[in-house]
């Protein structure tokens, strides 16, 4: 009996899959902040770009 109360207790706990969702959230975050970032860095370069032909 003991082994079968071990056994559904492990497959009742959900704080593994909690940390996983959790670490899933984080990661698109971080993505998004990612393709932010790079967009705003080609945009930067261009105006640059554009800002040092000007001063020739």
């Amino acid at each position: 009996m003991k082994v079968k109360s071990v056994i559904a207790k492990f497959i009742a706990d959900e704080s593994g899959a909690t940390a996983i969702e959790y670490g899933l959230i984080a990661a698109g975050i971080a993505l998004a902040i990612i393709e932010v970032i790079y967009a705003l860095g080609i945009n930067l370069v261009a105006k640059l770009t554009a800002l040092a032909t000007a001063l020739k």
